[in-house]
């Protein structure tokens, strides 16, 4: 299990602000995790659209795609620019 956080404008469209889920199987990065994100309903697919901008921070350090995850690992989402 790894937790999400999303922060502003994500989470106000995902309805979430927190929340645990599994590991994609296999070895696991930010990219198979987005992918089984976008493959829950319209609304994860949309805000994780291919060209839409956010960026991730796992265990408070700022990642890319290609980080790895495990188990409990801290993933943040959160818009480009966040307002204080």
């Amino acid at each position: 299990m790894v937790t999400l956080l999303f922060f502003a404008s994500l989470r106000e469209s995902l309805g979430s602000s927190r929340e645990q889920v599994a590991l994609p199987g296999g070895n696991a990065t930010v990219s198979s995790l987005v992918e089984h994100l976008r493959g829950r309903d319209a609304r994860w697919n949309e805000v994780f659209a291919p060209g839409k901008s956010w960026r991730v921070a796992v265990n408070q350090q700022m990642a890319n795609l290609a980080t790895p995850l495990k188990p409990g690992d801290e993933v943040a989402f959160f818009p480009p620019v966040t307002g204080g």
